[in-house]
């Protein structure tokens, strides 16, 4: 099996894509610490039981899982996660973060708590779980012991484009591109890769808001292309050995496709070769913009 005897953390594993990973990599041979507070769309509420039940369906197919109820954006219970995974199974070799939530708002309708919850959750949950796991790693290294780990961090389209109705969701989510990027070039010298992906899928977040796009196939023989299970493999082999050497990268995963995103680059410049007065600015940007290939529209947005 791919992951045989490898320690993965999922992050918001009780429901959606995160389960369906957790229950991939059980079928793969990995032994999963099953991450969820069990909280409504919104973050409100906890539950102990979507962990619960997805450790028990783990083990019931013959796999190890644990379930972990701690708060992936505090300091110290991310730590506390980490810390479970390495106790429990004495290593640990992915974090694959996923949890989040949404409040989604049109921008000029944000409230200050409204963002605040979701960057917290989404881009310092990220954060917290991978700065103990790479701490971990860095002391491996340093101890020399050679590490085969991996960072896996769940960006979005609305990431990568924006998306209407989304301010907070889509900025989150653009910071993890971000944050990936260095993580994946400070962290190769511990043994570590960083990559993410941005799926498209059926969950509670997108379930509602893109209800035609997200809708079940009719017929039990249909390919259901947004099932949150087509995307788990793609994860799985990330988390595995088989992905060594492949890192800094971001990969949109939907249905049956698999794509490399191509973010963002150095553009068409124009040198003056000396400081521009601002009257000559406008016709400059002008053919500059001219010579760039438009960007692709954020979701939602109104046809140009």
């Amino acid at each position: 099996m791919i992951c045989d005897g490898r320690v993965v953390i999922v992050t918001g594993a009780g429901r959606g894509i995160g389960r369906a990973h957790a229950l991939e990599f059980g079928r793969a041979g990995a032994m999963v610490v099953v991450n969820d507070l069990g909280a409504a769309l919104d973050g409100a509420g906890i539950s102990a039981r979507p962990a619960e039940e997805v450790v028990e369906e783990i083990v019931a197919g013959g796999g190890h899982a644990v379930a972990n109820f701690d708060d992936v954006a505090d300091w110290e219970s991310a730590r506390r996660i980490v810390g479970q995974a390495l106790d429990t199974f004495g290593r640990l070799d992915a974090v694959v973060n996923n949890a989040g939530f949404v409040r989604d708002r049109m921008f000029v309708n944000t409230a200050e708590d409204e963002w605040d919850a979701v960057v917290r959750v989404h881009l310092k949950g990220h954060f917290c779980v991978s700065r103990w796991a790479a701490a971990h790693w860095r002391d491996e290294a340093k101890a020399g012991r050679n590490n085969d780990a991996r960072i896996i961090n769940t960006s979005s389209g609305a990431g990568l484009l924006g998306s209407v109705g989304q301010a907070a969701y889509s900025a989150a989510k653009g910071g993890i591109l971000s944050l990936t990027l260095v993580q994946a070039a400070e962290l190769g010298r511990y043994g570590v890769t960083a990559n993410a992906i941005a799926p498209a899928a059926r969950t509670r977040m997108t379930e509602e808001v893109f209800a035609s796009t997200m809708a079940r196939p009719d017929g039990e023989s249909s390919f259901d292309a947004m099932a949150p299970e087509n995307v788990s493999p793609f994860v799985v082999w990330l988390a595995s050995s088989e992905s060594a050497g492949v890192t800094g990268r971001v990969f949109e995963v939907e249905a049956g496709k698999i794509g490399v995103a191509d973010g963002w680059q150095h553009g068409v410049t124009m040198d003056k070769g000396a400081r521009w007065e601002p009257a000559e600015i406008g016709a400059a940007v002008k053919e500059l913009i001219a010579a760039t290939p438009p960007p692709a529209p954020v979701y939602g947005a109104a046809p140009q």
